[in-house]
């Protein structure tokens, strides 16, 4: 960068945000960079040398950063970056059609920026809106702000470039919600955010006063030991074990730490809950911090939900006004406080070490395990990380007790569980159910049924998910019923697929998302999605290779088998599960 440019820039407001964060060292990086970026409209060389100096990061390692997350920029970009989402959701109601749009009014290829440096356009991977897509990510203005809209067809893109749908209502609805059950989403799905005493009205905050005024953290852990609380991020390990080991792992302080990274195509569940319901998340999240004996709560939200961590921001507040976080809360001891973290446009940060990483001002890489978080986390301290609706779970066991959860689901499966439907259905949503309902139940039913033609496939779990096909509609949605149909719970997504729909197309989009969101750290996996995607991308055109079928297969098992973590373990299991469903997809890559 020449020196003239260094000149030319005003570095007063660099220096206001350095200020702020000028003792957080290192792990003020990610945030630094942000909102440097924000006045800044990218980051240039005068102003990234200006934060390696002052937070005493190397140079290299402030632009390793900066590379590795997908909404960081080195160079200039347009006033308005528009950001689409052409994954299978936003796919199934036009994505590309969308994208071509936007290209075509700014007078440029996807990827570019206009000549008069007003607009660049970019492909998107998902945007956690797949129940009302096409969605576009908007950043504008300056200091600059950041809006995902909804519902967006290629006859209004135009207004988002030109700054109308920053103001109108079109591209706004209600998140639909619904199902079985009303125990975690009463107050979710009417377009606004639940306030503080609205929450209360209805009980809120009453779990949290029972914890600090009448249970030891032993207590605690117990009480969610006895209700048999599976996470619900994914992995469905038992809350009470992470919570536990953090307890009693020596070493101070301890962190927990609320993994809202949700960026699973086909998945917004969380999203739903922290912009509808955040103080039901957060009183879980104070109490789980109580159980383990934290001193410090941290909240990782993906960057595409700016409006989730805008109303997170403003329940803080409300929670801090009414003593439930600072010090000595309810007169009980015990002192704890929040902050936000926005993620930057990573996949891989929703693994939970590499969010570590993320918020230690890192590249998002995954770590060896072990050690694990529970002794060797955040900043190398035990620590407790769980997903949103595993925490807005709790406050019910402490209040109804671990039995009530407990009827709610099956004797395996217990709770309530939360369910992303999205894709050729009448009512796409977020539907709460008790384990146990079947999934002809969840699409005939509560989601209306199949749109567009017959049902010819689910995809259960998101993009690392597996695929259904309508002969398992009766399977019980439970772990152990899904697991014994072959399919996974995951994430909690279920895409549906009618007849019409080609399915080597959508194992083609899943692989692309896989092969942008690896993040190269280990080798089977950054290669290996990149293969897959390829030879993919081939059998969809209609232009395989001779053996491309066991390449493909190959390329999978190696993933699996070889990956460092769940990215690359499971970049093949959808794939795997059409292969074994539909083999005649790929008898165009059998020819040798």
């Amino acid at each position: 960068m020449t020196e003239s440019l260094a000149a030319s820039l005003d570095l007063s407001p660099l220096h206001a945000i350095l200020a702020a964060h000028a003792d957080a060292g290192r792990s003020a990086l990610l945030p630094v960079l942000l909102a440097a970026q924000a006045h800044y409209g990218y980051l240039p060389q005068p102003v990234t040398a200006a934060i390696a100096q002052t937070l005493g990061v190397p140079l290299a390692d402030v632009h390793g950063v900066i590379e590795f997350y997908a909404l960081l920029y080195n160079q200039p970009v347009g006033r308005t970056v528009l950001r689409v989402c052409t994954d299978p959701a936003c796919a199934l109601r036009g994505g590309d059609a969308v994208l071509t749009a936007a290209c075509a009014v700014a007078g440029i290829e996807e990827g570019e920026t206009s000549a008069d440096g007003a607009v660049t356009v970019e492909r998107s991977p998902c945007l956690g809106h797949c129940n009302s897509g096409v969605s576009v990510n908007v950043t504008f203005g300056k200091p600059q702000r950041n809006i995902t809209f909804a519902h967006v067809t290629p006859d209004t893109v135009e207004a988002l470039i030109e700054g109308r749908g920053r103001t109108t209502a079109d591209f706004w609805s209600e998140d639909y919600v619904g199902g079985d059950l009303s125990i975690i989403t009463p107050l979710c799905g009417r377009g606004r955010r639940t306030r503080l005493v609205e929450y209360e009205a209805v009980g809120g905050m009453q779990a949290l006063r029972k914890a600090l005024t009448t249970m030891t953290p032993a207590a605690v852990i117990e009480a969610m030991h006895q209700a048999d609380l599976l996470g619900r991020g994914g992995a469905a390990f038992p809350t009470w074990a992470k919570w536990d080991g953090a307890a009693k792992a020596p070493g101070q302080p301890k962190y927990f730490v609320v993994n809202a990274d949700e960026s699973e195509p086909g998945t917004f569940k969380d999203r739903v809950l922290l912009e509808g319901d955040p103080c039901r998340v957060l009183e879980g999240a104070i109490i789980g911090a109580y159980a383990i004996g934290a001193s410090r709560i941290y909240i990782y939200i993906r960057g595409e939900y700016p409006l989730a961590i805008e109303r997170v921001e403003a329940a803080l507040q409300e929670l801090r006004n009414a003593s439930y976080l600072g010090e000595n809360i309810l007169g009980s001891g015990f002192s704890i406080d929040v902050e936000i973290r926005s993620g930057a446009g990573a996949y891989i940060c929703g693994e939970e070490t590499a969010l570590f990483e993320s918020i230690e001002g890192k590249r998002g890489f995954p770590r060896v395990k072990p050690p694990f978080p529970t002794t060797h986390g955040l900043f190398g301290k035990p620590t407790a990380i769980n997903n949103v609706e595993t925490l807005a779970q709790t406050p019910y066991i402490l209040i109804h007790g671990p039995d009530a959860f407990q009827r709610l689901g099956t004797a395996e499966s217990t709770g309530p569980k939360l369910l992303c439907v999205s894709g050729d259905v009448v009512r796409p949503g977020l539907y709460e159910i008790g384990f146990g309902a079947t999934l002809r139940h969840l699409i005939e039913n509560l989601a209306g049924g199949v749109v567009g033609g017959e049902l010819q496939a689910l995809l259960i779990g998101g993009a690392a998910g597996a695929f259904a096909t309508p002969a398992e509609l009766d399977t019980p949605i439970t772990f152990q019923g899904l697991r014994a149909a072959g399919l996974t719970l995951g994430s909690g997504a279920i895409m549906v697929f009618n007849d019409k729909r080609d399915l080597r197309d959508i194992l083609r989009r899943l692989a692309r998302f896989f092969a942008h969101e690896s993040c190269g750290k280990c080798y089977p996996c950054q290669l290996g999605t990149q293969r897959q995607y390829e030879i993919l991308a081939r059998m969809a055109a209609g232009n395989p290779l001779p053996g491309d079928t066991a390449r493909l297969r190959d390329v999978g098992w190696t993933m699996s088998d070889a990956s460092l973590c769940g990215l690359g373990q499971t970049a093949a299991a959808a794939i795997f599960s059409a292969m074994q469903r539909w083999p005649h997809l790929f008898e165009n890559g059998d020819a040798r």
